[in-house]
């Protein structure tokens, strides 16, 4: 690629996303609003300054391409180091990598995530339907342009929201700027390149899916949890109401069980409730890599 230095934004932009091809694509979606930002703003700063010379100025401050993508390379490396939780000491055990999983604080997350998803998409959900059967209903209106307009706007918002959601929770790098969409084109241009994207589709189709997999990640969560608790919780009553000691106060609906049914379910309830951090974990996983393929746009 010519390395020449750009003498207009989207050429800089254009060489910055040729620096920063082989980076991850949430990376190179915040690089690229970070740089158009920054010189738009010095450009609207300096009025009637050639934007050629502008640029060769700017290039000493802020950087050129290529030294703009290596410092994002080297920034990405430290703030992922620096945010991502420790790594849960290597067991070499087939029981203590079992067990192992409850220091791991990405399955606690990815636990409070599928519990979360039940909400998150029930919200998305509906506002994709809502807003895709509002904007068929008032397309042979006049008011149906700017409703459509301002539904794409807010399913990318949504998606923004959610992708901070996945990276918090699931560790899965995601966009931390909104979408780059070269402001210096005109607006109708800009407005129809929304429409054409691919990703805008997909944000549709990820929030859409949501709620499906939100009802099945809840479901599997509080399935998991519950009967892993009960277990726990009814052994230790069962213990202690075989020692003459009701402290929990369970009333026996059915004949008092047998000694060696305590062991029993304190064991099934404690296996249980680490399945379920091993099925959070890979849901998370799982989850993050979908997310990252619909909502983030390649490079």
């Amino acid at each position: 690629m010519n390395t020449a230095t750009p003498k207009t934004i989207p050429e800089y932009l254009e060489q910055l996303r040729y620096e920063l091809r082989s980076a991850d694509p949430a990376l190179l979606q915040d690089a690229l609003y970070d740089a158009e930002e920054y010189l738009r703003s010095e450009l609207a700063a300096n009025p009637g300054t050639d934007e050629a010379a502008l640029l060769a100025t700017i290039a000493t401050s802020y950087g050129a391409p290529e030294e703009v993508a290596a410092i994002y390379r080297d920034t990405e490396v430290r703030v992922t180091k620096a945010l991502s939780p420790p790594p849960p000491r290597p067991r070499r055990s087939a029981l203590g990598q079992f067990f192992g999983v409850a220091a791991d604080s990405r399955a606690w997350a990815a636990l409070f995530y599928m519990l979360l998803s039940l909400a998150t998409g029930t919200v998305y959900f509906t506002v994709v339907t809502a807003g895709l059967s509002l904007s068929f209903g008032l397309a042979v209106l006049i008011i149906g342009i700017p409703f459509v307009i301002l539904f794409v706007g807010i399913v990318r918002l949504l998606s923004l929201v959610e992708g901070r959601l996945v990276e918090v929770m699931l560790g899965e790098r995601m966009p931390r700027r909104p979408l780059y969409a070269e402001r210096g084109l005109p607006l109708l241009t800009r407005i129809g390149r929304m429409f054409t994207d691919p990703r805008t589709w997909s944000a549709m189709l990820y929030m859409v899916l949501m709620l499906p997999l939100g009802i099945a990640y809840f479901t599997i969560a509080v399935t998991g949890l519950s009967a892993s608790l009960a277990l726990i919780y009814g052994s230790l009553a069962m213990g202690l109401h075989l020692l003459g000691l009701d402290v929990f106060s369970v009333h026996w609906y059915v004949d008092t069980p047998a000694a060696w049914e305590v062991p029993v379910a304190m064991v099934l309830g404690v296996v249980g409730l680490f399945v379920t951090l091993h099925v959070a974990r890979l849901v998370g996983r799982g989850h993050g890599l979908l997310a990252k393929h619909l909502l983030v746009k390649s490079a």
